[in-house]
């Protein structure tokens, strides 16, 4: 039993690493005017059960508890393919050459980059876990603007 535990683990550390799992948190100047939070789900051209997931928990959880502040621009969603050439700045921006999930805060000019990665990977699969999560987080920096 403990050799599978050790496997599954080493199995999933790999799995994040070839998708591209980081852990960033970094400041960068912008308009002084702009207040609000950018969700961004990064992903390639072809995608995994995971990465799949991961988007839809992510859709689930904004339309079910931030749909206010989707509407009025707080909270902005993006889906962004970075194998997509137009893509390609904001992916090298925020080291995205997989999937990667980001909260971007953006206030008095600073932006607050927040990578939710290790996290998307895992509790992609389990919608209650992962929304709960990313629910209380966007929770916690939507307080922050």
């Amino acid at each position: 039993m403990k050799t599978f535990k050790f496997l599954t683990i080493i199995s999933i550390s790999l799995f994040l690493v070839s998708c591209n799992g980081q852990n960033k948190k970094e400041k960068e100047s912008i308009d002084t005017s702009i207040s609000k939070i950018e969700v961004l789900d990064f992903h390639s051209t072809h995608r995994c059960m995971t990465c799949n997931a991961i988007e839809a928990n992510t859709r689930f959880t904004l339309n079910t508890y931030f749909s206010k502040e989707l509407k009025d621009e707080k909270i902005i969603f993006k889906v962004i393919n970075v194998d997509e050439k137009e893509n390609e700045k904001i992916a090298e921006k925020f080291e995205a050459s997989g999937t990667s999930l980001f909260i971007n805060v953006i206030k008095d000019g600073k932006e607050t980059k927040i990578d939710l990665t290790d996290f998307a990977f895992m509790n992609g699969n389990d919608q209650k876990t992962f929304s709960k999560g990313l629910k209380s987080r966007l929770e916690t920096e939507l307080k922050t603007l």
